[in-house]
């Protein structure tokens, strides 16, 4: 079966500071990831292509990303960061895609997640920025907590034009197991026909030292069953995955929670819906 990773990361704290991996907890990924580093793993693990997702929130950094896709033979697509609230952000989607590795731009994405208006997304220039997001034919990546659902509902349904992903489910609260309001959210945002998600970045939402396939299925089967297979895509969310799992565990792990489907199903979830959502 082929695999498609639809959301890792990579930097080089050398070349720019992580600074949300100085916190203690974070320690173990406080240091270089690189593609190199990737590569072995994901090919052992039987990926056939990724795509490599923002980190920062600093325009240097996606044409630094685009050049890497550009180069390498397993990247596939990136989900790049631009200012979504600056006038000009239409041209510098254009300037992005003519730099090397340009074609292979097939997101954008913003921390929302650290933003603390609930409502963000729902600012108009922010809007104004999603409707270019729109324009230049590129998908919108959501990365936000469980609070900031209802305002991705509303986004979803204000641009019906554009595809959005939501990253890691929306980061369901599995370590206490509150799920409820999450649920309802997720269910209320896979209504949005033009919204999919990624089983992606659940391990390190889990108790990290004592987590098992059984405490994520609460979320995997709500995501399964309010968009569909066709509408969910597999993520490793290396190397952040690290701090509660290798890159081997993420991929069967995902692969158990996943057995029930038929074939066809499980195709789209490890391959046909990342394909299909970003144009791989």
């Amino acid at each position: 079966m082929r695999i498609v990773d639809a959301h890792h990361h990579v930097w080089d704290l050398s070349v720019r500071d992580q600074p949300w991996t100085a916190a203690p907890e974070l320690a173990p990924i406080r240091r270089d990831f690189t593609l190199l580093d990737l590569e072995p793993q994901a090919r052992a693990a039987g990926v056939s292509a990724t795509v490599l997702v923002q980190t920062i929130t600093v325009p240097e950094e996606t044409p630094e990303f685009l050049a890497l896709a550009g180069a390498s033979d397993l990247v596939a697509g990136v989900v790049g960061w631009t200012d979504l609230t600056a006038p000009g952000v239409a041209d510098e989607l254009a300037r992005l895609r003519e730099l090397p590795g340009g074609a292979l731009l097939k997101g954008i994405r913003h921390q929302v997640q650290g933003e603390p208006d609930p409502s963000w997304l729902l600012r108009p220039d922010v809007r104004r920025g999603l409707a270019a997001v729109e324009a230049a034919g590129l998908v919108y990546d959501l990365v936000v907590l469980p609070g900031q659902l209802p305002a991705c509902v509303e986004a979803a349904a204000g641009h019906p034009g554009l595809t959005f992903v939501l990253d890691h489910l929306g980061k369901p609260p599995i370590a206490s197991g509150a799920l409820d309001a999450w649920a309802a959210s997720v269910r209320a945002l896979a209504a949005q026909p033009n919204v999919t998600c990624k089983l992606s970045g659940l391990v390190t939402e889990a108790d990290w030292s004592g987590w098992t396939p059984a405490d994520l299925r609460p979320c995997t089967d709500v995501a399964l069953d309010a968009f569909g297979p066709h509408r969910v895509m597999y993520g490793s969310d290396w190397p952040v995955c690290l701090l509660a799992a290798t890159y081997a565990d993420v991929v069967t792990t995902a692969q158990a929670l996943t057995a029930h489907l038929g074939g066809p199903d499980r195709a789209q979830v490890f391959a046909g819906t990342a394909e299909r959502v970003y144009g791989l």
